[in-house]
């Protein structure tokens, strides 16, 4: 029987770091792709492989995919929310830098807490959860201020905005899992529904785009595909899938927001990015917010 949390423990928290630290590193992996694959031929590679990965994992663990359970139409509809975010920050990337996009990214939490309590009023966020939500959303922003001015000398706000739907759909996706029979679903079945269906959409969309398909892929390319198809499309979203049902969706949201602090680390070490104090101070102001958000309600007395 599925046991559910009110509160992150401790695997929850070292699970989401994990996440997070490979989500951070990923940005900066797709986007130095983009000049050898375009954008959503890369994620369509990506998910087609995770749809093979998933099936052979599920095969070898005998869990079962295509039973009859009553979970087709909200879980086509979690993957096709699914495959627009990813499509959004694909495309995105194309017109913006990895670390802006980050920063409207994963603005994501916002859309959980805004429109989740609506559907189920126990995630509702207190006064104090949303100062700490506020404090991790300013520290992210004053962490990027230097690349909102470093922008290559050309616009960004069409990737800003694409980037920003992206988390728009990211919010959605994890809206239309909580309050329905998905959540009772097993997370191979759940991740099933999104790489699917993502799998079976982003080759159109790409080919729609006119974006040209090759597959003499340099070592780099090969790599970096592996790494998003085994560890970003099929670890991570499989721990993601099994949190989700397993504790408070707001909660779990908020620890994104370590994400692009991790991306502007990673892109520091692989582009040559100062590290400067405000970075340091930032990750010191994140860390309290989510302090705040994850802050336990004082037993009555």
């Amino acid at each position: 029987m599925l046991v559910r949390k009110n509160h992150l423990d401790a695997l929850a928290v070292s699970m989401l770091l994990g996440c997070c630290l490979f989500w951070g590193f990923q940005q900066v992996l797709v986007k130095a792709t983009l000049p050898e694959m375009p954008g959503v031929f890369q994620a369509s590679v990506r998910f087609v492989a995770a749809t093979g990965v998933l099936m052979l994992w599920c095969a070898w663990r005998r869990i079962a995919l295509f039973e009859c359970d009553g979970s087709l139409l909200p879980g086509l509809l979690a993957g096709g929310l699914f495959a627009a975010e990813f499509a959004c920050i694909y495309i995105g990337l194309q017109h913006t830098t990895a670390s802006r996009s980050t920063v409207f990214l994963y603005t994501s939490p916002f859309w959980v807490a805004l429109l989740l309590p609506l559907r189920v009023p126990s995630e509702k966020l207190k006064p104090v959860q949303w100062l700490g939500l506020a404090c991790a959303f300013v520290a992210v922003a004053f962490a990027l201020r230097e690349g909102f001015s470093a922008t290559g000398g050309r616009s960004t706000w069409v990737g800003d905005l694409i980037c920003m739907a992206g988390a728009l759909f990211w919010g959605l996706t994890t809206v239309a899992i909580r309050p329905t029979s998905l959540v009772r679903l097993s997370p191979e079945k759940l991740l099933f529904y999104q790489v699917a269906v993502s799998a079976c959409t982003l080759p159109v969309l790409s080919l729609a785009l006119g974006e040209a398909w090759s597959f003499n892929l340099s070592p780099f390319v090969i790599t970096s595909l592996a790494l998003q198809t085994l560890v970003g499309a099929f670890v991570s979203y499989l721990a993601w899938m099994w949190m989700l049902g397993r504790y408070p969706a707001t909660q779990i949201s908020t620890f994104v927001f370590f994400t692009p602090l991790f991306a502007l680390l990673f892109g520091a070490l692989w582009l040559g990015e100062a590290v400067t104090p405000g970075l340091l101070a930032a990750l010191a102001t994140v860390a309290a917010g989510i302090m705040l958000v994850n802050r336990r309600p004082r037993a009555a007395a």
